[in-house]
C-alpha cells in the first residue's frame, strides 16, 4: 500500500510541478507509448540476459512481496521464541531425545502445530529442525555448530539478496536506456530539418521526454523497489540469526528462559517483545 501512495506522490509532485510551471503535459503523453516501448523494452531485455532463471523467478517473487505488508512482526518473534522455548524446555526435562520425534515430524508434532505462524513456515523448520537434530546426534559441538549456522545463513542472505541486487542493476541501467531513446529521436529529427521550427521543437521535446522517463523509472521506481526488497532480506536474516543465538546459548548450557532471552536481544528494537511480553505469550502458551 505505502509503495503505490509513495509512486502516487512522487509523480503528482513532479507532473504537478511541471504543469504549474506552463509545461504542456500532451507533449508528455504524445511521446509516451514508443519511448516506454524502447525504455523498457530494452530495459527488460537486458535484464533477461543478466540474470538466471532462478533469479528472474525470485524477482518476480520478489517485487509482489514489495506491496505486501512485512511478516517479521513482534507477535511472530514472540511465537518463534516461544517455541524454542518450549522445545528446549521439553529436551531439558525429558532429555534430548525425547524431541526426536518433533525434530523428524514436525508438521505432526504437537510444539510446533501450537504455533502456526511458524509451524507452517518451511524455511524456518528446516532450519530450526536441522540443528535440533544435530543438538540430539551430539556429533557437534558448539563452535562446530555455530560455523555451519553461519554459513548457511550467509548463504541463505546471499540468494535471498539476488533479486535485489538485480533490480539494482536494471534502475542503473534505465537511465542509460533512456539516453538511447533520445538518441534515436535526435536522429529522427536530424533526419527531418526541413519541417517548420513548430515540428521540429515538436520532435526534439519528444526526444527529450526518454532522457526524462528514463531518469524517472531509474530512481522513482526501480531503485526504492530494489531498496525495499533488500530491506526485507534484512528481516529474514535476521530471524534466522535470532534462532542461531537461542540455540547455541542452549547448547552452551543455559536454561532455555536464559537462551530465548539471548535470541530476543538479536532482533530489532521495533519488533523486538520486552521481557514481560516474551514471559507472558509463554506462560499463556502453556
Amino acid at each position: 500500500m505505502f509503495v503505490i501512495i509513495g509512486w502516487l506522490v512522487a509523480l503528482g509532485c513532479i507532473f504537478g510541478a511541471f504543469i504549474i510551471h506552463g509545461g504542456n503535459i500532451g507533449v508528455i503523453l504524445h511521446a509516451l507509448p514508443t519511448e516506454m516501448m524502447a525504455i523498457l523494452g530494452g530495459a527488460i531485455g537486458a535484464f533477461v540476459v543478466n540474470n538466471q532463471t532462478k533469479v528472474l523467478k525470485a524477482t518476480v517473487g520478489a517485487i509482489a512481496g514489495c506491496f505486501k505488508g512485512s511478516k517479521y512482526t513482534k507477535a511472530r518473534y514472540m511465537e518463534l521464541l516461544a517455541l524454542l522455548y518450549d522445545i528446549l524446555q521439553k529436551a531439558r526435562k525429558e532429555g534430548l531425545m525425547s524431541i526426536e520425534k518433533d525434530v523428524e515430524e514436525p508438521h505432526s508434532s504437537p510444539i510446533f502445530q501450537k504455533y502456526p505462524n511458524i509451524g507452517n513456515d518451511h524455511h524456518v523448520v528446516e532450519f530450526v529442525t536441522d540443528y535440533l537434530r544435530m543438538m540430539v546426534s551430539g556429533n557437534l559441538n558448539a563452535h562446530e555448530i555455530e560455523s555451519l549456522m553461519d554459513s548457511e545463513i550467509e548463504t541463505h542472505h546471499h540468494e535471498a539478496h539476488a533479486p535485489a541486487a538485480a533490480v539494482a542493476r536494471l534502475a542503473g541501467a534505465l537511465p542509460a536506456f533512456g539516453i538511447v531513446a533520445a538518441v534515436l529521436g535526435v536522429v529522427n529529427t536530424m533526419g527531418s530539418v526541413g519541417q517548420p521550427p513548430a515540428v521540429l521543437g515538436s520532435m526534439i521535446g519528444s526526444a527529450l521526454v526518454g532522457t526524462f522517463l528514463g531518469i524517472l523509472l531509474a530512481y522513482a521506481f526501480a531503485e526504492p523497489l530494489a531498496g525495499l526488497m533488500e530491506q526485507k532480506v534484512d528481516e529474514g536474516t535476521k530471524e534466522l540469526q535470532c534462532v542461531k543465538t537461542t540455540l547455541l546459548a542452549s547448547m552452551q548450557g543455559y536454561a532455555p528462559q536464559v537462551a530465548v532471552e539471548f535470541g530476543r536481544k538479536v532482533l530489532y528494537s521495533t519488533e523486538r517483545p520486552t521481557f514481560s511480553e516474551l514471559e507472558g505469550h509463554v506462560k499463556g502458551k502453556k
